[in-house]
């Protein structure tokens, strides 16, 4: 007995674009984050998925009816609503008695669980707290991330690598200076994490360059680390490997120096000069005497 596999195929324009999303592709676009809330919430942290919601609009989903879900006890309810809606990564509040005001950073992998982190907020200060005008919708921030201890120690590796999937934006070969509005600055010690947020403003300064000055917009959010949990070695790799299609083929003969010049190497075959074609002259022309006088005879050395 054969069974045939079912072929999905779509009619509506809408349908096409769905199937297209999810199948393998070459290059990321932006990934899309999945805000969602716990069994029991509080002001702060409903304030704070909010905030953070709308800086990553439009590339992300807030679920507003609470899930009865504990991340670090049982991820497989998570990962199903990651894979229905579609979203690489996810930012968790939850509110208990032990954890007071917790917040969880997480990432999927093929839709099941790569890394997460968990952080308590200590200070918060939301985008309403601050006068002024905002940013755009959609605007990429750049990203900054102050002190050699994001690379030292491995939770903050990770959330490093966390926070730049989720503020990455479109991929462009060149930034003009007035495009630059937003910046999100990262601090961090061996117990906490302190991330500001910033306007960049451009004002005059007498030359071509202007001056730029920062003014702080919110959100101010004061993180105390608690648990993480981890990938393994073999799980990252296969998550960070490349495509062969996009891997730069190296180039035979090509070398850079210390000083970032290129020198390239040059094999030239035997020539035979014999067989040269070399331009004619009247100078070069036997005379009639020359002729008369035949080849020059050859003597030998031992003689």
């Amino acid at each position: 007995m054969s069974v045939m596999k079912r072929v999905v195929k779509s009619v509506s324009r809408k349908g096409k674009k769905v199937l297209l999303s999810r199948e393998p592709q070459l290059v990321e676009g932006p990934k899309r984050t999945l805000f969602l809330q716990g069994r029991k919430t509080s002001d702060m942290v409903r304030d704070l998925l909010k905030d953070m919601y709308n800086i990553k609009k439009p590339d992300a989903l807030k679920l507003s009816k609470k899930n009865d879900v504990t991340v670090f006890e049982n991820i497989n309810p998570l990962e199903q609503l990651c894979k229905k809606h579609e979203a690489s990564l996810f930012v968790f509040g939850s509110h208990n008695k032990k954890r007071p005001d917790n917040i969880t950073f997480g990432r999927m992998f093929d839709y099941n669980l790569l890394d997460m982190i968990e952080l308590g907020i200590e200070h918060y200060m939301g985008l309403n707290e601050f006068p002024g005008p905002k940013i755009t919708l959609g605007t990429k921030p750049c990203l900054i991330f102050n002190g050699e201890i994001w690379d030292k120690q491995e939770d903050l590796k990770h959330l490093k690598s966390i926070f730049v999937d989720m503020f990455r934006r479109e991929t462009t070969d060149s930034v003009r200076l007035q495009g630059l509005e937003h910046a999100i600055s990262f601090n961090a010690t061996n117990e906490k994490v302190f991330i500001r947020s910033y306007r960049i403003v451009l004002k005059k300064s007498g030359c071509k360059t202007p001056r730029i000055e920062l003014d702080e917009i919110g959100p101010r959010m004061d993180f105390t680390i608690r648990r993480s949990k981890l990938p393994t070695e073999d799980l990252m790799k296969q998550a960070s490997k490349k495509p062969k299609e996009l891997k730069e083929k190296p180039k035979k003969n090509i070398s850079i120096d210390k000083l970032g010049t290129k020198h390239g190497r040059i094999h030239v075959g035997k020539q035979e000069i014999a067989k040269i074609q070399v331009r004619k002259m009247k100078g070069l022309k036997k005379t009639a005497a020359d002729k008369e006088m035949g080849p020059p005879v050859k003597r030998n050395r031992n003689n």
